[in-house]
């Protein structure tokens, strides 16, 4: 999966991108490096990157910033946050990331997070260029969309696709394939990604606004994703 792909790595800190272009190489993967946004667009414009791995606390233009800047072209990219930083992670999401990696990380937990964004990435593509048709036992349908829970494509009734990020997908996909049954933030952290939780962790409630903004879902009377006071979130639809 990794093999051949180009990472762009994002980051001041030249030790952090030595450390993690070592990690990806080992994987087969081409990566750059920069230490800024002006560095990041030249690399962009050369060269067709597959992904970037980008840090949140850069001086000058600042992580968030350059995040605003991707959320208008289809490059992933994975955020890299400090274990505190909350608030940023929030607004990334909000901004389009497909996930974040909190430092100090582990080898393994950064090959597999940029692994699940580039394979999600991937049968989207294999996808869109076959003529094949998903077998129906894979499709949700539920109000004017129908929702395939195995590649994440979105797609109403009169045929337009939706772009989900890779979290975006995970927390549908959870609620989808479980239909009218209650699920609090925690159940719903502890099944996307298995990545650990802070009970604190307000993420789940940004990417659900995300959700039904995208399936036009009036989150003050919702009609897919409903909010249970107390208990958490259920997905109203058609069961796979």
């Amino acid at each position: 999966m990794l093999a051949g792909k180009q990472i762009l790595i994002v980051d001041d800190d030249e030790d952090i991108r030595i450390t993690i272009g070592r990690i990806l190489g080992r994987d087969g993967c081409s990566v750059s490096e920069a230490g800024n946004g002006d560095e990041m667009r030249s690399i962009i414009a050369a060269n067709n990157i597959d992904l970037i791995i980008l840090d949140l606390m850069l001086p000058g233009e600042d992580g968030l910033s350059l995040a605003r800047d991707l959320s208008g072209n289809n490059i992933p990219f994975i955020m890299l946050t400090g274990k505190d930083d909350v608030v940023d992670k929030i607004v990334g999401l909000e901004l389009g990331a497909d996930d974040y990696i909190t430092k100090p990380f582990h080898a393994r937990e950064l090959t597999a997070r940029v692994a699940a964004v580039l394979r999600r990435i991937g049968v989207g593509m294999q996808q869109d260029s076959s003529t094949a048709t998903p077998s129906e036992d894979k499709i949700i349908s539920f109000g004017e969309w129908s929702f395939n829970p195995t590649t994440g494509h979105l797609v109403s009734n009169d045929g337009n696709e939706v772009t989900l990020t890779t979290f975006e997908f995970q927390v549908l996909a959870v609620l989808a394939t479980r239909p009218n049954r209650p699920l609090n933030r925690d159940q719903i952290l502890d099944l996307v990604a298995e990545r650990e939780w802070d009970p604190y962790d307000r993420s789940i409630d940004v990417l659900i606004g995300k959700i039904r903004k995208k399936l036009n879902d009036d989150p003050k009377n919702p009609k897919h994703i409903k909010t249970l006071r107390n208990l958490g979130y259920m997905f109203i639809g058609s069961s796979v």
